[in-house]
């Protein structure tokens, strides 16, 4: 992480730092205490939409200055490694969550038919198998990385003890979440945007059907 003096104000501490790219990487806050948003708000980081904390435009070109790893550098070339490796997998769980929010026909799955449900568990299954070497490499080259698959692994767990939430609801780090948190810091990291990231993944996806 490079230095928090980018964009922040005068003399920033490390926690008002960390808690700029927490929010950023989340995308909002919810139900935090407000002695915890209250520094970012007054700073111009964040603002409070009823129960949301939401970050500014501000919060996010800092996370993304902070976050920026050195253009050219062999660290951005070992990331970049990663992350092509992880877009095709990152099509694959959004096809898993959609198929278990609504059934082929479009219509709401109501989780009453337990053999559909089980094929998408293992639709899911394949995806974890899929993540966890491509998240083994980055943690090597890309420090904290190694949280995500700790997290992926403890909401695959809480999902399997029956707890549906956990594999795609935004209320909690579930399995969707975390995932999304992996993916926006992947493109602060590399500088990467949004639609840039779109186009290699289809161009990534395409390449492996053949």
């Amino acid at each position: 992480m490079q230095s928090a003096a980018v964009d922040l104000p005068d003399s920033p501490d490390e926690t008002l730092t960390e808690a700029v790219v927490d929010l950023v990487l989340r995308g909002m806050w919810r139900g935090r205490p407000e002695s915890e948003h209250r520094p970012l708000v007054d700073a111009g980081l964040a603002m409070v939409k009823g129960p949301m904390v939401l970050p500014t435009e501000r919060a996010r070109t800092a996370a993304s200055r902070i976050l920026r790893i050195s253009p050219g550098s062999a660290q951005e070339e070992q990331i970049t490694t990663a992350y092509e490796a992880f877009l095709p997998v990152n099509r694959k769980i959004r096809e898993v969550c959609t198929a278990w929010q609504c059934r082929p026909d479009g219509t709401a799955n109501d989780h009453s038919d337990s053999v559909y449900d089980a094929g998408v568990r293992e639709s899911l299954e394949d995806v974890h198998e899929a993540i966890q070497p491509v998240l083994r490499r980055l943690e090597r080259v890309l420090e904290g990385s190694g949280r995500y698959l700790t997290a992926l692994e403890e909401a695959l767990d809480r999902f399997d003890d029956g707890a549906v939430q956990w594999l795609a609801s935004p209320l909690c780090d579930s399995y969707h979440t975390v995932w999304m948190r992996l993916h926006q810091e992947l493109l602060l990291v590399l500088g990467i945007s949004r639609a840039d990231d779109e186009a290699r993944e289809e161009e990534l996806v395409t390449r492996s059907r053949g």
